[in-house]
């Protein structure tokens, strides 16, 4: 696309590999984030956590952790955890600074009763549905600022009109069938997910894929040398998989 220059600027600029004292500060009042995780073979998952001002706890500027409060059961984004570490997190604050942070890192799953050995300050929440019942504890390994040009400005409502219902199993106040998925149940039958690629499937396709990179790589060499350009050589970044990222000083 023609963006090369504009990345590598980005990345100069913006990409820390920790948390500085302004995202640090950032974080430690939001109180929603969007969490992005996969399974093994790549397949993606999409989620929103939320808590009181400062539910995202800042252990230090490598360490996030999050509470997992009680939820529908699927737990998809701890299954696909277990299976592929990697998880994305986007805090955006939609009602001060305009602004969003991404975190990048890799996730573990830990007991309730070992976070808090480790970390003695961590709050105990009185309200019903809050407490937890893990942890996720998040590595960083990439921070960055998402810029505020598409990100509309909201306006808090009273708390006395909110309406939450932390840990309720109410069926009306958890949303009801708002979309209808409910009412075709009957109709439509159980849902059952396709079937997924086994891992040997998976290596094929990239390797599939790596042959291509490849071959285009070989005749891009060609075509430097056939115009009198330099060839390829040892400082050019190579392909090194999917969850690493090639960085020169």
């Amino acid at each position: 696309m023609g963006t090369t220059e504009r990345a590598d600027k980005f990345y100069a600029d913006q990409v820390l590999d920790r948390l500085n004292p302004r995202m640090r500060e950032f974080v430690a009042r939001q109180e929603m984030f969007f969490l992005a995780t996969a399974d093994r073979h790549g397949e993606c998952d999409n989620t929103f956590r939320a808590g009181p001002p400062g539910f995202l706890q800042v252990l230090d500027d490598l360490t996030l952790a999050y509470p997992e409060y009680r939820g529908n059961g699927v737990l998809a984004s701890l299954g696909n955890i277990e299976e592929n570490p990697h998880v994305g997190i986007l805090m955006v604050d939609f009602l001060r600074d305009r602004i969003g942070l991404h975190v990048n890192g890799k996730a573990r799953v830990v007991p309730d009763d070992e976070m808090r050995r480790a970390h003695g300050g961590l709050p105990v929440d009185p309200v019903p549905g809050r407490r937890a019942q893990l942890w996720v504890e998040v590595t960083v390994e990439e921070a960055y600022i998402h810029c505020a040009k598409h990100i509309p400005h909201l306006q808090r409502v009273p708390a006395e009109e909110r309406g939450r219902a932390w840990g309720t199993d109410d069926f009306r106040r958890k949303g009801g069938d708002f979309f209808g998925a409910a009412a075709e149940a009957a109709e439509r039958g159980a849902f059952l997910p396709g079937p997924r690629a086994d891992a040997a499937a998976w290596r094929e396709e990239a390797e599939r894929v790596l042959a291509r990179a490849e071959r285009g790589r070989a005749g891009s060499g060609r075509r430097r040398a056939s115009a009198g350009q330099p060839s390829a050589d040892a400082d050019d970044q190579v392909f090194s998989g999917w969850f690493r990222r090639n960085v020169h000083a």
